[in-house]
C-alpha cells in the first residue's frame, strides 16, 4: 500500500503511527491549498514580499528566489515558507488578476476556453481553427461619435481590410442637433447600413447587409440629412467576419 493517496498525494496515516495529528495536519494543508483553486497571479519570476497566509501563484518562466525552478507549479504560502504543490493533467484554476479559468494540460495552462473549443465573449473571437492556426473568426467594434457637426462625420474606427461585413449598427445617445435625419454608410455608399435614421435619444438601427467584402480599411461615415450636423453623438458597431492564413 502506498503511504500516500493516488491523485492529490495526500499522506495517509497508517498503522500504529505515533504523531498522527502531523500527518493529517499536513493532509489538511495540502488539500486547502489544492481545492477550488484560485490563483492571484502567474506572470511573477520572484515572490510578493509579504504574501498571506494562503496566497497562491503559478511561477512564471524563468522564476528565481524561492521559486527557483517552480515555472508552472503552484507555489502556496502557508505557516511562513512556500510549499511547491505540483499540478496533473486536468486541474482547473482561476486566474484572480486575469478573471479567467486555465487548466493544467500536463505541460503546460492554457485558457479552459480553448481546452474545451468554447467561444469567449470578446470583442474578437476564432471560431473555427485547423491545425496550422488558419482560423475563421466573428468580431465587433464599437464607437461613440460624439459632438456631431458639419456634413458628416467618419469613424476613427475602420471595418478591416479582407474583412467580411455583416452590418452596422447605431444608437442615438444624446439627442442629434442640426439634422432631421442621418444615414450611416462609407464613402460613395452613405446609406449603406440604413438611411434617415432618428435624430432623437434611443433611436436605433441595425443595418444589416448581404455579407460584403471590404478590401481596404474603410471608416464609417455618418451623412446630416436637412442640415448640417450641429451636436449629439451616435453610437455604432462593426460587425463583420475574418479570415487569416495558415502558419
Amino acid at each position: 500500500m502506498s503511504d500516500t493517496t493516488a491523485h492529490l498525494a495526500l499522506p495517509f496515516i497508517m498503522a500504529a503511527q505515533a504523531q498522527k495529528h502531523v500527518t493529517l495536519n499536513e493532509a489538511l494543508r495540502m488539500l486547502d491549498g489544492i481545492v477550488q483553486l484560485a490563483i492571484l497571479d502567474r506572470d511573477l519570476t520572484t515572490p510578493p514580499a509579504s504574501p498571506a497566509e494562503g496566497d497562491r501563484y503559478i511561477p512564471a518562466s524563468g522564476a528565481g528566489g524561492a521559486w527557483s525552478g517552480w515555472a508552472g507549479s503552484i507555489a502556496y504560502w502557508i505557516d511562513g515558507a512556500w510549499m511547491r504543490i505540483l499540478p496533473s493533467a486536468g486541474w482547473i484554476a482561476w486566474i484572480e488578476d486575469e478573471a479567467q479559468a486555465i487548466v493544467w494540460t500536463g505541460s503546460a495552462w492554457i485558457p479552459v476556453v480553448d481546452a474545451m473549443g468554447f467561444i469567449a465573449q470578446a470583442a474578437s473571437v476564432a471560431v473555427a481553427r485547423e491545425a496550422n492556426g488558419a482560423t475563421t473568426g466573428m468580431a465587433v467594434r464599437e464607437e461613440t461619435l460624439s459632438g456631431l457637426s458639419g456634413a458628416s462625420r467618419d469613424s476613427t474606427i475602420q471595418i478591416p481590410n479582407r474583412a467580411i461585413v455583416l452590418g452596422v449598427s447605431a444608437r442615438t445617445v444624446t439627442a442629434v442637433l442640426g439634422a432631421s435625419s442621418f444615414d450611416c454608410g462609407v464613402n460613395g455608399e452613405p446609406s449603406k447600413f440604413g438611411g434617415s435614421l432618428g435624430v432623437a435619444v434611443g433611436s436605433s438601427n441595425i443595418g444589416v447587409i448581404g455579407p460584403t467584402a471590404f478590401y481596404a480599411d474603410t471608416p464609417v461615415r455618418l451623412t446630416a440629412n436637412g442640415g448640417s450636423f450641429a451636436g449629439g453623438a451616435v453610437r455604432i458597431a462593426i460587425h463583420y467576419l475574418t479570415c487569416s492564413a495558415p502558419g
